[in-house]
């Protein structure tokens, strides 16, 4: 397998600070390598020695990072992470959030403890870290009465479309997060805040099992995390301030951009309210006795 290394030239995001959540491993790590290499300076969240690994990793390559290890779910904690880098580095510009873990299981057969670990990890730690950032740019856009260069970028996934089978929790929270995002872009976009959402494609410890083995040779991996960092970076440049509101499929070379939700169509009934049989004649009918035409995501877009 050819190794795929995406180039910057250090000044895309010059003077920038970032911190990344669940950046020991995987996707969150190239994203924190990318960020430092494009000039940034850069918090590195994850549990355990990763953290301080990867940002040993980037102080060797020439670039500036702290390792802040703990659990991004503890809502303090996550706070804390936030006014770390303000501390540490004078500024917050860039936020990603990528921190995540699995408890894979059919919904009749979950238990409490599943649900809320997922929902713990992936939504409730994209929240705190955005309500803690999003409250620094608020308080610095007053303070300077000035739009920041503010930029969250957090991680969803297609299993919010799809609604995943053995992944309930997982598919929930990945929702949540992608109206989170959408709820920060409209309510912190006059703070400068611009937020976006990423539903990467990417082979990593949490989806191994999706993708089919790196290929052999010359031959560049298409499921590579590498593929996903240089929209991370455009999308904490200045240069994407125009940018805000969006949920990205982001793989192999290529780049979805989500449509949001649309009506597809609607009923009225002919009587002072519905009855069950006109129901059946009008909506019933529409969708079919298949269900042809249930939320769904098209084929393009499935994995």
């Amino acid at each position: 397998m050819k190794p795929l290394i995406p180039s910057f030239t250090g000044a895309e995001l010059e003077r920038g600070v970032a911190l990344v959540t669940g950046a020991g491993v995987g996707l969150g790590r190239a994203e924190a390598l990318g960020l430092a290499a494009a000039g940034a300076k850069v918090v590195v969240n994850d549990i355990g020695e990763a953290a301080e690994s990867v940002a040993a990793e980037i102080a060797a390559a020439g670039g500036e990072a702290v390792g802040v290890p703990g659990d991004i779910g503890d809502w303090d904690f996550a706070t804390t992470l936030v006014r770390t880098a303000i501390d540490t580095y004078g500024d917050l510009n860039i936020l990603v959030n990528n921190a995540g873990v699995l408890r894979d299981r059919m919904i009749f057969g979950m238990s409490a403890e599943e649900w809320d670990t997922v929902i713990r990890v992936h939504l409730r730690g994209h929240a705190a870290t955005c309500q803690a950032a999003t409250a620094y740019w608020r308080n610095q856009s007053k303070a300077t009465d000035s739009p920041q260069w503010a930029r969250v970028i957090n991680t969803a996934s297609e299993a919010f479309l799809f609604g995943s089978p053995g992944q309930p929790n997982y598919s929930a929270a990945k929702a949540g997060i992608a109206a989170l995002t959408l709820s920060v872009a409209h309510g912190c976009g006059r703070y400068g805040v611009r937020a976006n959402a990423l539903a990467p494609r990417a082979r990593t410890a949490m989806t191994e099992a999706t993708f089919p083995p790196p290929p052999e040779g010359d031959e560049v991996d298409p499921w590579a995390v590498e593929h996903v960092v240089p929209v991370v970076v455009w999308l904490g440049t200045r240069a994407a301030d125009h940018v805000s509101g969006n949920v990205f499929v982001v793989y192999g070379g290529k780049v979805g951009v989500m449509a949001a939700p649309t009506l597809d169509r609607s009923f009225g009934t002919v009587n002072e309210t519905w009855t069950v049989d006109e129901l059946e004649k009008t909506v019933g009918a529409y969708l079919g006795a298949g269900g042809r035409h249930t939320f769904a995501v098209g084929n393009d877009l499935k994995l």
